[in-house]
């Protein structure tokens, strides 16, 4: 039997199904070493699935936008579309880099006056 498709988040709050449900959500919740885990079985799916729950939104809202720039900026720049050894590449480069000093002054403001 193969497995349903991924739980996709959207912005506001979405169901799964349950086959997603059977799929995805562990049987024995752990916590090892401050960790949720189940013996080496892969989380993607069940995080997933609770991202799709709770909506994207309410994510952000739980996390200060400080970090979410930090994660964006740790996938985005290892990614090996990106090739800054062109021109293109590097002008992609520079306007990341504009975009991520821009969006990080906006969300200090934020953070201090919330």
């Amino acid at each position: 039997m193969s497995q349903p498709p991924l739980p996709q988040p959207q912005l506001e709050p979405t169901g799964i199904t349950s086959d997603q449900y059977e799929a995805y959500t562990l049987q024995k919740l752990e916590l090892w070493n401050g960790f949720y885990n189940y013996g080496g079985q892969d989380l993607k799916g069940f995080h997933l699935a609770v991202l799709t729950n709770m909506g994207l939104k309410a994510a952000v809202r739980n996390v200060p936008l400080s970090l979410w720039l930090e994660a964006i900026q740790a996938v985005v720049l290892p990614n090996p579309q990106l090739n800054f050894n062109t021109e293109t590449g590097e002008a992609m480069l520079n306007r990341l880099n504009r975009a991520m000093e821009d969006l990080k002054v906006v969300a200090e403001y934020l953070e201090e006056n919330s």
